[in-house]
């Protein structure tokens, strides 16, 4: 037998009472005996409370349950003001039950909740006013809640209300060229955003069977880049290196070269300074890319639970693109900060800690996001969704947890090393310890044509240099080789902002592996390189477009471009 108790301003009727006991009945399937209390704030209608549920029928109850339905109805694809109106028309109240808890504590962002008995982990719960939260933990009596906006107003024994909704982030094409915060809302001071979709954060990785090979190069329009480490679409490449070493000015150049090439890109920024990300979004104006990119932010402001989900929003953002057999480029700057992040609301969660403090999920943190990074079949559309994430080590060592974890959830890793940054080599590429696990196979014939021994040609150099630093007394053979490495390092320097088109980069590596410039001193060698290419391009326009546009080159293209570039180093 069950008890229920019925708030009213006045005591229902002997009718009133069997006919709801009778309901309750029906539902619970058991006895159901209804009590009266007298509550004189209840203007019209009646509260039920039985167990942890509650139905609210009173006036204010029924205007937040047709509420709750036309916020349902907001995110149905089309055009959704017809199908609320007809709501509104044929709207009558529904028997639905609330499950309402109590706060029994809350401090940092986190707030304990009992009375909640069959909440699921990455609900959404409502706070008094309208504060809002997620389940993070779940146990026997009690709940874990992160709290997404502030906690000032949440207080012990605060009311706390079911929504029955996993935590979600609306999604559309009204995003592109907006900053929003990590719920999806704008924060750039630009208009309302009209959303297409709305969809879960946390949504499974495409199965083995929905994907495809990776095949299709994602051109960065950077020499080192492309020609050593390429990315394809659908790959998981993670930039690597210590603080202030061009990580972020990597991935912008990245998402820059995507202009006219169809990609959308979405830039995570996870505890960063506002003023970094308002200095993003000028430098991607400036060059025409906010167009067609998202910026999801959770600066270092922002409570811990909004950095810990940006990451999660910003890739159902672009799941809703990949969908649609369009080509994303997801960047996370940076996962060392979101690991951080989590780490804090897990110790504040009460989990017990493991290596580096960290939680034992740690690992799974992180692979559930990069993993939904893919290449989908043509029976999936045949969209994409690339990651960059972003990872900053300490004094070089990849060897730490975070790192090492990341490393083998991707497909390869660009090392960037501070080392080479301060000698004035930028990228500041490790040729050793980077790697791309995709290889040649995202790489267009063009690059492949043209690449050669160059990679094993730097490592040659790199090795004989240090050898060869102690010694005075070099034969002419070493110093030749030396001469030649010191100008391939030299041709690899690429300023920021300043992509190379494809056709570029397949003259400066074919005119520098046939040892053109060995006689161009260093300091010239970069100018002079970029001069050959603008001549091989006016000489030979067809067969550039032919490179830019098709990728492909042939041994009589290869002989046309060299010979075009010794024939202006003679000229000079």
């Amino acid at each position: 037998m069950l008890d229920a108790l019925i708030y009213a301003s006045s005591a229902p009727s002997a009718a009133q009472k069997d006919e709801i006991e009778t309901l309750l009945s029906k539902k619970y399937h058991d006895a159901v005996i209804l009590e009266f209390h007298k509550d004189l704030s209840i203007k019209k209608g009646f509260r039920l409370s039985i167990g942890s549920d509650t139905y609210d029928f009173t006036l204010e109850g029924r205007f937040e349950q047709l509420k709750a339905e036309l916020e349902k109805l907001s995110h149905t694809k089309g055009d959704v003001i017809p199908l609320m109106q007809d709501a509104v028309k044929n709207w009558s109240p529904s028997l639905i039950a609330t499950e309402i808890g109590k706060v029994v504590s809350v401090s940092d962002g986190i707030a304990t909740v009992t009375g909640i008995e069959n909440a699921t982990y990455g609900e959404i719960l409502i706070f008094k006013n309208g504060v809002r939260g997620m389940v993070q933990n779940l146990t026997e009596t009690e709940l874990g809640c992160i709290l997404f906006d502030t906690d000032g107003t949440v207080t012990e024994d605060s009311e706390v209300t079911r929504t029955g909704q996993i935590a979600g982030v609306p999604c559309g094409h009204g995003m592109l060229g907006r900053v929003v915060d990590a719920l999806g809302k704008p924060i750039d001071g630009g208009k309302e955003i009209h959303h297409e979709d709305f969809r879960p954060i946390e949504n499974p990785a495409p199965e083995i069977i929905d994907r495809s090979p990776v095949t299709r190069p994602l051109e960065t329009g950077i020499l080192t880049i492309d020609s050593m480490f390429p990315i394809g679409r659908g790959q998981r490449e993670l930039i690597i290196g210590d603080r202030q070493t061009g990580k972020t000015a990597l991935a912008i150049d990245t998402i820059i070269n995507q202009k006219g090439k169809d990609v959308i890109c979405i830039y995570v920024a996870i505890g960063q300074k506002a003023s970094s990300v308002a200095s993003l979004v000028t430098t991607l104006k400036k060059h025409g890319a906010l167009r067609y990119t998202v910026i999801v932010c959770a600066t270092a402001s922002d409570p811990a639970p909004l950095q810990y989900i940006a990451p999660y929003s910003g890739c159902a953002i672009g799941e809703f693109f990949m969908e649609q057999g369009r080509d994303v480029l997801m960047v996370y700057d940076d996962l060392s900060k979101h690991a951080v992040a989590y780490r804090s609301l897990s110790l504040l969660l009460g989990r017990s800690p493991g290596r580096e403090a960290y939680p034992g999920d740690v690992f799974y943190l992180h692979s559930r996001l990069l993993e939904r990074a893919a290449q989908l079949s043509n029976e999936r559309g045949g969209g994409s969704m690339s990651a960059l994430p972003i990872v900053e080590t300490q004094a070089g060592d990849v060897s730490a947890y975070i790192p090492t974890n990341i490393i083998s959830i991707t497909d390869g890793q660009i090392f960037l090393e501070s080392d080479l940054f301060f000698a004035g080599q930028r990228p500041a590429v490790n040729i050793g310890l980077s790697v791309s696990r995709v290889g040649k196979d995202a790489q267009t014939k063009a690059m492949k044509n043209s690449t050669g021994t160059l990679r094993l040609d730097l490592a040659q150099y790199r090795e004989m240099k240090i050898f060869t630093q102690f010694s005075s007394d070099l034969d002419e053979l070493t110093k030749r080789s030396l001469a030649y490495g010191g100008g391939l390092m030299e041709l690899l320097k690429q300023p920021q902002y300043s992509p190379y088109k494809t056709s570029e980069q397949v003259i400066i590596l074919l005119s520098a592996t046939a040892r053109l410039y060995e006689k161009i001193p260093l300091d010239k060698a970069l100018k002079t390189a970029k001069e050959v290419c603008k001549y091989v391009a006016i000489k030979n326009p067809v067969l550039c477009r032919k490179i830019d546009e098709s990728g492909t080159l042939t041994d009589e293209d290869k002989q046309n471009i060299i010979s075009s570039a010794r024939e202006y180093l003679c000229q000079a």
